[in-house]
């Protein structure tokens, strides 16, 4: 065998030694991607589970404060209100310091999850489904929307173009046959739907809500801006002076808001105000490291009885420092 032929098979053997060595690498590369993956799938599972419980737990006990708080309004008479307790958000706090208090409980160290939360009451808003009474638009829920809408400077067109197609809804879902019945919003940011443009969404948010029938606005808890909208003739200085007084002495009847806000072009009605709640809206929101889980829940509370209407969950990414966090 010559020396050519020699150093052509060393060469060949080399070659196949490297081809060897380049796809073990690629097998062995693959298994390990596929391991990385089945376990960040596994890891992303259980941290979704986890927030799962821990949420579900925070709405758990939401409803258990209003179901007390509804316990104490019967035995004092009074109003629901925003120095209650219910009215109290939690701010970002560290889920391992609720496990400590539990004797019982020895939370892991290395445990590095945040809860907040909030519950806001739902009839301190001007509710969109106020706009149909009987089957008729209702003209005195109609003026009170408009205007709060003279009062954010939001078109007054907008607002009557999302009335008329709100009757219209409502009117094909009271005569649609089983099975078929037209989708009608149930969150404020669908009312788009009905021909409001974002920016006044965005606008009328912290004072309107979509609640399942009519509701009265509670005036212990409706901002001055919606005092002003739903009693004709009331100007915004008796309105914050009526916010100012019901910080200190909550109203408990609607003849205790006539005394403090004086003469008005109608009187208050138990159709359109009130002084106590029963729809509250419960949000949680829990931070795993760089996740957060959002949840916003509707609660319906009859006597002692809470009932959820609906939740919703979203997740993201948890801010950077110094940017403005997603948990509020």
């Amino acid at each position: 065998m010559t020396h050519k032929s020699i150093a052509t098979q060393r060469g060949a053997a080399l070659l196949l030694a490297m081809l060897t060595v380049t796809l073990v690498a690629a097998l062995a590369s693959a298994a390990l991607w596929q391991q990385w993956r089945h376990v960040a799938v596994e890891a992303a599972e259980r941290e979704r589970q986890q927030a799962a419980w821990v949420l579900t737990g925070a709405l758990d006990w939401a409803r258990l404060i209003l179901r007390e708080d509804a316990r104490t309004n019967q035995n004092t008479g009074a109003g629901d209100h925003l120095a209650e307790p219910w009215a109290i958000g939690l701010e970002e706090a560290r889920l391992s310091s609720f496990l400590a208090a539990d004797k019982n409980t020895d939370p892991p160290p290395t445990l590095e999850a945040f809860l907040s939360g909030a519950i806001q009451d739902q009839q301190g808003r001007l509710n969109f489904a106020n706009l149909m009474f009987q089957g008729k638009p209702s003209e005195p829920d109609l003026r009170m929307f408009t205007r709060l809408f003279g009062q954010l400077g939001l078109p007054e067109a907008e607002m009557t173009t999302a009335a008329q197609r709100w009757a219209q809804a409502v009117d094909r879902s009271a005569q649609a046959a089983p099975g078929d019945t037209p989708l009608l919003p149930t969150r404020v940011g669908q009312l788009g739907w009905l021909g409001l443009s974002a920016a006044s969404l965005q606008r009328l948010s912290p004072y309107i809500t979509v609640l399942p029938e009519r509701t009265p606005l509670n005036l212990n808890t409706a901002p001055a801006e919606l005092l002003v909208a739903a009693v004709p003739g009331l100007d915004m200085a008796r309105a914050r002076r009526a916010v100012s007084q019901r910080a200190l002495t909550p109203f408990k009847s609607l003849a205790d808001v006539s005394t403090v806000i004086g003469s008005t072009e109608e009187p208050l009605s138990d159709a359109h105000h009130a002084t106590a709640s029963r729809y509250f809206e419960v949000t949680g929101s829990l931070r795993l490291g760089e996740r957060v889980v959002n949840e916003r829940s509707l609660v319906q509370r009859n006597g002692l009885q809470v009932n959820t209407l609906w939740r919703e969950r979203t997740a993201a990414r948890a801010p950077a420092p110094g940017q403005a966090s997603s948990l509020q």
